[in-house]
C-alpha cells in the first residue's frame, strides 16, 4: 500500500506541479491527461468521499433513533 501511495503521489505531483515547466512539445506530456483533470479528479473524489461519510453518519443516526424509539415504546407498553 505504501508503494502504491508513493507512486500515486509522485505521478500526481509531476502532473500537477512539474509538467507546466516543461515545453508543450515535450514527450513527457503524452504520459499525462490534460491539466484541468488535475483539479477535477481530486474534487470529484472529495465530493464522493464526503457524500459516503455523510450517508454513513445519516444511516447510523436513523438506526439509533429507531432503536431508541422501539425501546421507549416497549417501556411504555
Amino acid at each position: 500500500m505504501m508503494s502504491a501511495a508513493a507512486t500515486v503521489f509522485v505521478y500526481y505531483t509531476t502532473w500537477a506541479l512539474l509538467l507546466p515547466f516543461f515545453d508543450s512539445s515535450s514527450p513527457l506530456h503524452a504520459w499525462f491527461p490534460p491539466r484541468e483533470w488535475a483539479v477535477r479528479l481530486p474534487a470529484f473524489i472529495l465530493v464522493v468521499g464526503l457524500s459516503a461519510i455523510g450517508l454513513f453518519i445519516g444511516t447510523t443516526i436513523v438506526k439509533e433513533n429507531r432503536k431508541k424509539a422501539r425501546k421507549a415504546k416497549l417501556r411504555a407498553a
